[in-house]
């Protein structure tokens, strides 16, 4: 036998089968940064219309984890999806740099600010670290192949960017929006600090369920309002129901809701007591107070402004009338204590003027003025307060029970709320909560519930409290009349003046001016300077404006913000207010929310758990782009599984997709477009067939990234390589590329179709797997022009890809049955394989039996039908009764397969009869003669 392996098309190409990503990755980063890639995408782009991200800036704190993974990969397939559709898309990277976390892990170093170092030196220690951390960060999410602006990002405590905050405070200023008041706030007493709502978190705790009697004043004046003559009692008590003992001595009233119906009641034990009628049977049941008989009942607004005695300190305390106070849990009479309660401050202070004191300092430690407990934690004081209305006769009952409460997220210890004078902008005075909830309608959420989400969120929440007792952050810059508390007139123009200072120097600035320097030697003595600091929230919040509109690359508002879904309460909370205020309008068009990574079994990660999958391992061990593919792949609206298991699935179609473009690669070796290209009408039909079907695929796969659907992108691309590529469209034309002859049109027609749909696919992959398709540009023939982009990523779109013709007799549905057909002739032929009656497919001879429409179809492929099939020969007949038929849409077939009884050829492998029958060539059937020899065999179909 002689051997033909020259005159075959054998496959050849130096793209590598194995990826070898995690040593391959890095060279290729290098390469983009020296042939400075994005640089140019900037440079090709001038001038198309723009579609912006906007980065939400991680905090400058920490090595890298999967969220932040996740969160920068999904933003990196936006921006370089948007790119290849024609558009502008550039990516600003961020980071959040001032606040607690930094200020934390300086104190740990160095101490605390006052004890062992300057407040200079200690920010100019956390400006360094936060650097620090950011360049750690940075060459991660470089790491990951995510394209932006790195060398120059955008950090809130670059000092443009420290000047632009105060800058834009100072229009929330001007716009009426910021007030000042001693209001209850979310206060941490680790950090000694108010916390925003962002920074508060919910987890169970055990706390005290007390019942408490307060004394009426004058009991039998206080019975007639129930329509009761109680003119020799001695004393009435109305209850109240609390989970805080430790602000019973900041009770200064008590609420009652104007429309309730309060009972008076009289106990067993001779004890009269009010509260709502209709929680009578829990009160008596919780309170454990036996059978009670009803002598009266009266409306709260009647008992408005009437006197109790504070349960143990002389003090007297008003009932008021409130909306807020509902019939959910207690009594329907809530204990009020401005100092420590939103509501209670509302009612008290606001509504009726109740003068109050605090008496917890920052620590959570009751104050040397407080009678009883002084210098006592609260939480630990809750007994001892127990204990003493115990002994004063004012405790019903006393339980313990687990429920929600408020930590900080940074602590995970329990907050408190406490008054204490703070800055706020407020959500009512110039209609910023209106202005804010009629933006939202107007914004297009990713997935749809967020829009309810956020709504809520906003039309519930108290006035945001800005000011911070801190050292490291963005200084409010006010000066405030040491009488009245009010601003200075000329807060605008002195904060503009700060800020012009402060570009040059920072938010040091701010503390070594004089007051007299800014406002003059007269008003400064009347005039306190602040030192408060603003919270970080407000830094990342006005990132709209410091950041964007202060870039001429970028643009407002806002194609999209990007987070994940805690940042309802978070940064697209704190954006949406500030830009509220200042524009009237949202900074955002669109908002999309990711969910969290959990483990295959739903648990969240922990260190605790064992079950936390590091960045850093999979890159090393994998590579970026396996993590890219498995980022794509999911359902990020949700919470997302992570496992060994899972990134080895993803492996497994990473290959499959790798092989896919190894195989155009290697079977274009010779492919030159400006030279051999073949038009549509010239191509074979199953060449135009898997273009126009990659033209689908594009159009669904384009689609998917407008939406934002990558795991529609993944799906897509897995399956046209595997199922329409892999299981179809490569398995036939492996015979027509290998053998027939190297310039026969069916030859080149092929590789115009693969040259075609290599084009297509490898920008489709382009946004996920960045290194890879990347990668396979570098190996690819050059254009029809003979030229080709340095990198794909300066390539758009493609626009190579065709629509089969309306009247084709080879159209979509055509070639889905003939699918349909091989899997079910590919059945036939395994169970003989089975039998041992065949070996491969080509030792087989097929009878395919048909009803009419379906014949027709099968026929017209003629002797290319055994292509197509991969068989030796193929042949069609009338589909006959007593055969088992199975349908193929709406018509019939059946399938016989027997051993072919002819030699087979040495070079194509195929049983023909002709084998032998040519005594130069006695080893090759035919049409392999005519290709090595002839002018070569004709194809017209397959």
């Amino acid at each position: 036998m002689s051997d033909y392996k020259s005159t075959l098309n054998l496959p050849s190409t130096n793209f590598p089968m194995r990826g070898n990503l995690a040593k391959r990755e890095p060279e290729m980063l290098a390469a983009w940064q020296d042939k400075k890639i994005y640089e140019k995408q900037r440079e090709i782009s001038k001038g198309r219309d723009k579609f912006i991200l906007h980065d939400g800036p991680p905090y400058a704190n920490g090595l890298l984890h999967m969220g932040h993974a996740l969160n920068k990969v999904l933003k990196d397939i936006i921006v370089k999806s948007q790119q290849m559709m024609g558009k502008d898309a550039p990516y600003l990277p961020g980071w959040d740099c001032h606040g607690l976390p930094i200020e934390l892990k300086v104190e740990q170093k160095k101490g605390k600010v006052g004890e062992k170092i300057t407040a200079e030196a200690f920010r100019k220690l956390c400006r360094e670290y936060a650097d620090v951390q950011i360049n750690l960060q940075r060459q991660e999410f470089i790491r990951l192949g995510v394209f932006g602006r790195w060398d120059n990002p955008y950090k809130t405590m670059n000092f443009d960017t420290e000047a632009n905050i105060i800058r834009t405070l100072a229009k929330i200023v001007a716009k009426g929006h910021v007030t000042r008041g001693s209001k209850p706030v979310n206060w941490c007493t680790d950090c000694g600090s108010s916390l925003s709502e962002a920074e508060v978190e919910y987890k169970n705790k055990m706390s005290f369920s007390v019942h408490i009697a307060y004394a009426v004043q004058s009991p039998s004046s206080f019975a007639k309002l129930f329509d009761v003559d109680l003119s020799n009692t001695q004393a009435i008590d109305v209850v109240i129901w609390t989970t805080t003992p430790w602000t019973i001595p900041s009770s200064y009233a008590m609420t009652l809701h104007p429309e309730f119906t309060y009972g008076l009641y009289k106990t067993q034990s001779g004890r009269y007591l009010v509260f709502v009628k209709d929680l009578e049977s829990g009160v008596a049941k919780e309170a454990q107070l036996g059978e009670l008989t009803l002598l009266g009942e009266a409306k709260g607004e009647t008992l408005e402004r009437q006197v109790l005695h504070h349960p143990y300190l002389a003090r007297d305390i008003l009932l008021l009338n409130g909306e807020h106070v509902t019939t959910k849990q207690g009594t329907g009479c809530v204990h009020t204590a401005p100092a420590h309660g939103l509501d209670d401050y509302n009612v008290a202070v606001l509504k009726y003027a109740i003068e109050f004191e605090n008496f917890v300092d920052g620590k959570g430690v009751f104050l040397p003025n407080t009678e009883h407990f002084a210098g006592q934690f609260v939480f630990k004081a809750n007994q001892a307060i127990v204990d003493l209305l115990k002994d004063k006769d004012r405790l019903l009952n006393v339980n313990k029970f687990e429920h929600s409460y408020p930590h900080c997220w940074r602590h995970k210890s329990p907050t408190i709320l406490r008054a204490t004078s703070q800055w706020f902008v407020s959500m009512d005075k110039k209609g910023l909560c209106s202005d804010a909830l009629k933006g939202i309608e107007k914004v297009a959420f990713i997935p749809d519930w967020g829009q309810a989400r956020l709504y809520d969120m906003i039309e519930n929440r108290p006035d945001w409290c800005i000011s911070r007792q801190r050292y490291w952050g963005v200084p409010l810059c006010f000066f405030v009349h040491q009488e009245t508390g009010e601003l200075h007139p000329d807060s605008v123009d002195i904060m503009e003046k700060v800020a012009k200072k402060v570009e040059k120097e920072g938010i040091e600035a701010w503390f070594n001016f004089s007051g007299a320097e800014l406002i003059g030697e007269k008003d400064a003595t009347i005039y306190e300077k602040t030192t408060d600091v603003l919270d970080v929230w407000f830094d990342s919040g006005v990132t709209h404006e410091t950041i964007v509109r202060a870039d001429p690359e970028l643009q407002f508002p806002i194609d999209l913000y990007l987070e994940g879904s805690d940042q309802h309460r978070g940064w697209f909370h704190s954006s949406l207010l500030t830009s509220s205020a200042i524009n009237g309008e949202p900074p955002y068009k669109k908002v999309l929310t990711h969910g969290f990574i959990v483990d295959k079994d739903g648990h969240k990660m922990s260190k605790s758990l064992g079950n936390i999958v590091e960045p850093q391992k999979i890159i090393k061990t994998m590579g970026a782009d396996i993590l890219r593919l498995w980022v794509s792949s999911t359902d990020y609206t949700r919470e997302i599984r992570l496992s060994d298991d899972i990134l080895k699935h993803t492996g497994d179609a990473y290959r499959r997709i790798r092989n896919t473009a190894r195989f155009f690669l290697s079977n274009t070796y010779d492919f030159e477009p400006s030279q051999h290209l073949v038009t549509q009408e010239s191509m074979l039909a199953l060449d135009q067939y898997i273009v126009a079907k990659a033209f689908e695929v594009q159009k669904k796969i384009e689609q998917a990234y407008q939406d934002f659907q990558f795991n529609v992108v993944f799906q897509s691309i897995h399956h046209f390589c595997s199922l329409d590529l892999g299981s179809f469209y490569l398995d036939i034309i492996k015979d027509r590329q290998y053998t027939i002859k190297t310039d026969n049109l069916a030859r080149r027609s092929a590789q115009t179709a693969m040259y075609h749909v290599l084009e297509a696919m490898t920008r489709w992959m382009s946004p996920i797997l960045s290194f890879t398709a990347d990668e396979i540009w570098g190996f690819m023939p050059k254009d029809k022009n003979g030229e080709r982009p340095e990198s794909v990523f300066l390539a758009s779109s493609y626009d190579g890809l065709f629509k089969l013709s309306p009247d084709d007799d080879f159209d979509f549905s055509y070639w889905q049955n003939i699918e349909q057909v091989r899997v079910v002739v590919s059945a036939e032929l395994e169970k003989r394989r089975t039998e041992g009656n065949i070996g491969s497919s080509l030792d087989a001879e097929v009878t395919i039996y048909a009803s009419d429409q379906l014949a027709e179809q099968l026929k017209r492929l003629g002797d290319e039908l055994r292509f197509v099939l991969i068989t030796s020969t193929a042949d069609v007949k009338p589909l006959k009764s007593g055969l088992t038929a199975i349908d193929i849409g709406d018509e019939k077939m059946a399938v016989s397969a027997v051993k072919s009884p002819y030699e087979k050829c040495g070079r194509c492998w195929h049983y023909r009869q002709e084998v032998g029958s040519d005594a130069q060539h006695s080893d090759l059937c035919q049409r392999c003669i005519d290709n090595i020899e002839g002018e070569g065999e004709i194809r017209h179909f397959a």
